[in-house]
């Protein structure tokens, strides 16, 4: 009987180059730690419902995506489960789990602290990096000038930013957060690596997390007491996270991981994932964690009228996540879906009258709203759909 020779030390202790497309179990736990984050982002919005507190929200929002973004990325070239990737993967869990903590005082009292384990999940992503572009100089070339200069200075903008308050702190954190996105703008793209189909399904599963934050909410709520209108208001937020999974999941997400699969290796494959997934997908995210606090609201003030806010959360989060799917499929196919920008439109548009109604009203009309639009699109473009749904194409006539 013989045994295969144990691994050698250098795999062991190093990185090894993903092979194959299948999301690891590993990442499906590390990508719990964010839905604490994202759950912790509707708790501070919820906590201060004005303009401030959303912009807030929003702005902890966009900094947790581009780490997760990051980790996205190089669990796109390395296995996570091979030598110390994994265990350097359980600390930045650790790091970023003591960040999301930090979410609900972000902006006050634990700022510092926030800034700091921060630092180290995104400090942990560079580091694995190198590790794994060590026989890859032009991989480590676009790790050394391109992204660890612009996310060093982010992380200290972030900790400079613990130490004022008001506009000031929030100008700092819109300069962190937009040095970290220009970033792959301004030092290009050519020297990355992706699996494009891991790469594509974990950007799903993301917003099916997202999702869940949404039906979530519905049950926090319901937390003064279950009676007829609550009930009701729980099935039309139920419609209403549905469609949203509708919209993403029935054609667009197929067509997209397809035309992603598809595209030239190299710079214009990077260049795709990077707008369509690691930066369009953020307003979609955005929009659902704005519905989840709309319905958290809604369910939980049924027969009075919203906020203004929290009104804006509801309806305006549905139209902010119906042009991140409009702009996900411009950059995707190069072509615009009217029914869905004509949508996201109206419901921008009624933001400002839609704090009169009441809440359980309010919510009938945006989930009424959303699966009409699913009806809609699913008799008049049902060749096409049927087309990407149990085909290969990703055909531009779909949804």
């Amino acid at each position: 009987m013989t045994t295969d020779p144990p691994a050698p030390l250098g795999r062991r202790l190093g990185a090894a180059l993903r092979e194959g497309d299948q999301v690891s179990a590993l990442e499906l736990f590390f990508d719990l730690v964010f839905v604490l984050a994202i759950t912790q982002c509707t708790a501070l919005m919820a906590s201060e419902p004005t303009w401030r507190g959303l912009a807030k929200g929003m702005l902890v929002l966009a900094i947790l995506w581009w780490a997760w973004v990051g980790y996205a990325w190089l669990t796109s070239v390395v296995d996570p489960d091979e030598g110390l990737v994994r265990i350097a993967i359980f600390a930045a869990m650790a790091a970023l789990l003591v960040v999301s903590l930090c979410v609900p005082r972000a902006f006050d009292a634990l700022g510092l602290l926030f800034a700091l384990a921060y630092g180290l999940v995104r400090l942990g992503q560079l580091g694995l990096f190198l590790l794994a572009a060590r026989d890859d100089p032009v991989l480590q070339r676009s790790v050394w000038v391109g992204l660890l200069p612009s996310t060093c200075v982010g992380i200290g903008l972030l900790v400079t930013a613990s130490f004022v308050h008001g506009v000031a702190q929030g100008a700092i954190w819109v300069g962190a957060l937009s040095l970290d996105m220009l970033g792959p703008f301004l030092f290009g793209s050519e020297g990355w690596r992706l699996a494009p189909g891991h790469f594509a399904e974990r950007h799903g599963l993301i917003v099916i997390i997202a999702l869940g934050e949404s039906i979530v909410a519905v049950g926090v709520g319901s937390t003064a007491g279950v009676d007829t209108g609550v009930v009701v208001a729980a099935v039309l937020g139920t419609a209403l996270v549905a469609s949203m999974w509708w919209c993403y999941f029935d054609v667009s997400s197929l067509a997209a991981a397809r035309l992603l699969r598809d595209a030239p290796v190299g710079k214009e494959q990077n260049e795709l994932a990077r707008d369509a997934y690691s930066f369009l997908h953020l307003p979609m995210v955005a929009g659902v964690v704005l519905v989840a606090l709309g319905l958290k609201k809604a369910i939980a003030h049924v027969g009075v009228p919203l906020r203004q806010e929290t009104a804006f959360a509801l309806v305006g989060g549905t139209g902010v996540y119906l042009l991140g799917l409009v702009a996900f499929r411009l950059r995707n196919t190069r072509s615009v879906s009217p029914p869905r920008l004509a949508l996201a439109l109206l419901l921008l548009a009624a933001v400002p009258v839609a704090d009169e109604l009441d809440a359980g009203i309010a919510l009938a009309g945006v989930a009424s709203a959303m699966v009409a639009l699913i009806a809609y699109e699913t008799i008049r473009f049902a060749a096409g759909r049927a087309e990407v749904r149990h085909g290969e194409s990703s055909a531009a006539t779909s949804p």
